[in-house]
């Protein structure tokens, strides 16, 4: 197969078709009257309407890491493996085998009669497709970082898909093939050299997951139809009809939820709208296991006395990240911010998982977590940095909450309050903050980081790869290799080892520094039911556990 044959693309008229059809969805309104109540497999009736404030930046899975995204990815398009409800170990989902062949040989049957939406067959050349189009394009704001252990894939039949690996026995690629980098797209319809607009996606239902989507208004409205050729590992949708609105602000949504209006509110809502939302009779909080951490992230060009500036000093530059990480308080912005739905982190892979430790607690601050000014101090004087030291700092009000202001705003002032720094605070909104992160355009800023799926090599691979995701210039190849050693290593303890000192190593270079850890929290109407089952391990919310009595 080559790509200029296998590609076709297909031009459709879009434009009235989705204005029309947001316009529907608009007259729907709330809790679940909108759309058809007929079900694919499923016992339930009547639609759901989902409320969120994750915003999606793009449908193709080349071009989005982010959990907006990665969240409609998961409602409609296929992969080769998958977590069943309640699980964080991925087991074949469009495959019917998947195993190791040869140290640095995975190989995949899939299922035979496979489906696209559109009537196209799935077939492994779809699959090859798929991953030679991921690396090809390597989009910064894409999950190729995830793929560099991959050398190569093939196609000998219909069904059978061979990769190649560069390091033997990697524990972390069947997990891989869960993730962001893994969504299976029809070769049909996506282009192999560059990113395929939302809308083609779309108008070419290059579908074939739980569901499909139906009308698509980016950023507004969505809504989807339970699938009825879908042949994954979960069982089929609960609900045949699901709506997904998109909020600008918080409020609005919960107010929205607190009034039945919308029957599910994920992502994301303050603390204090939480804690009140527990005291109504008309919604239950639903909480879940917790894997998300948030943090600043440093860019090592661009950030003061980084390599790209007039003053470049590295010994300076590691010295003013230290001297942040001694000041801040994380304490104080977990209870006084977050009221405790987030806890004080201290190492880069959230707690829970295996491997993970507590490298920063005893390296900055007063030693057990707290923060030092006078510490920082020295720090700062033993490097030879002039205080104070100006950092502009980023963040983001939209994306990760509007509690985001008031823990960027706690932070500006812990670093000012201590006479060592002037920080200067901006914030912009999602979809262009997403472009200008990768852009060396913000010297400090804010970053959340949902994993994509459970595993320290997640917490790890995307941040501390040569060509990592944060493209913040940070390159160790002694971490580097570290990195590749645990992800070929079969024996536990052996792995587990290795994780801890790459947490140590990590600690004493600081390319991000890991401020708190959260959990996962619906809320649902009362006569909503399921969030418990898909609010798992997994990280991934699937619409299809939800159903309404």
């Amino acid at each position: 197969m080559t790509f200029a044959n296998s590609w076709r693309p297909r031009s459709v008229a879009l434009g009235a078709g989705l204005a029309a059809a947001a316009l529907v969805l608009a007259a729907c309104g709330g809790g679940g009257s909108a759309g058809s109540n007929s079900s694919a497999g499923g016992s339930a009736t009547g639609a759901i309407t989902v409320g969120t404030t994750d915003k999606i930046t793009k449908l193709d899975p080349a071009g989005s890491y982010d959990n907006g995204s990665f969240a409609v990815m998961n409602q409609v398009f296929p992969f080769l493996m998958n977590t069943p409800y309640g699980s964080p170990d991925v087991q074949p989902d469009i495959a019917e085998s998947a195993s190791f062949t040869a140290p640095t040989e995975y190989t995949v049957k899939l299922k035979p009669g496979l489906k696209w939406a559109n009537g196209h067959d799935l077939t492994s050349s779809d699959v090859k497709f798929t991953f030679d189009r991921q690396v090809k394009i390597n989009d910064p704001n894409g999950p190729a970082s995830l793929l560099g252990n991959l050398a190569s894939v093939s196609a000998p039949d219909p069904t059978t898909v061979v990769f190649k690996l560069k390091v033997a026995n990697d524990v972390t690629f069947p997990q891989v093939l869960s993730s962001p980098a893994g969504p299976i797209v029809d070769e049909e319809v996506f282009s192999p050299t560059a990113l395929t607009s939302d809308q083609d996606i779309v108008a070419g239902k290059a579908f074939a997951g739980q569901y499909t989507i139906t009308s698509y208004d980016f950023n507004n409205l969505i809504q989807y139809k339970a699938n009825p050729d879908y042949k994954g590992v979960l069982p089929p949708a609960k609900t045949d009809t699901v709506n997904v609105k998109y909020y600008a602000e918080e409020s609005n949504l919960k107010l929205d939820v607190a009034s039945n209006a919308i029957d599910v509110a994920f992502r994301s809502l303050t603390a204090t709208d939480i804690a009140d939302l527990r005291t109504n009779d008309k919604v239950k909080v639903v909480d879940g296991p917790g894997g998300e951490l948030r943090y600043m992230v440093f860019n090592f060009n661009t950030m003061p006395y980084g390599a790209k500036t007039s003053d470049a000093d590295p010994k300076k530059a590691l010295a003013v990240r230290q001297a942040i990480a001694d000041t801040v308080d994380r304490k104080a912005i977990a209870d006084q911010v977050y009221k405790g739905t987030y806890t004080p982190a201290y190492s880069f892979v959230a707690a829970g998982l295996t491997g993970a430790n507590e490298a920063l607690k005893p390296l900055y601050g007063d030693g057990s977590g707290g923060a030092s000014v006078d510490k920082a101090k020295q720090t700062l004087q033993a490097a030879g940095v002039t205080t104070p030291v100006e950092i502009k700092l980023q963040y983001n009000p939209d994306h990760y909450g509007t509690n985001s202001a008031d823990e960027y705003g706690m932070i500006k002032d812990q670093l000012d309050a201590s006479g060592l720094f002037k920080v200067d605070l901006q914030s912009t909104e999602w979809v262009q903050y997403s472009k200008d992160r990768v852009a060396d355009v913000y010297p400090v800023y804010q970053l959340g980081w949902f994993p994509d799926y459970s595993d320290a090599d997640n917490y790890l691979t995307p941040f501390f790869s040569e060509n990592n995701f944060l493209a913040n210039h940070y390159d160790n190849p002694a971490i580097q290799k570290l990195i590749t050693q645990q992800a070929g290593t079969t024996d536990k303890a052996a792995r587990t080892k290795l994780i801890e000192q790459i947490q140590n190593d990590e600690a004493k270079d600081l390319s991000t520094l890991p401020l708190l850890q959260g959990a996962q929290v619906a809320v649902v109407a009362s006569t909503v039911s399921g969030a418990d089952q898909t609010l798992d391990p997994s990280f991934k919310f699937r619409y299809g556990a939800l159903s309404k009595s």
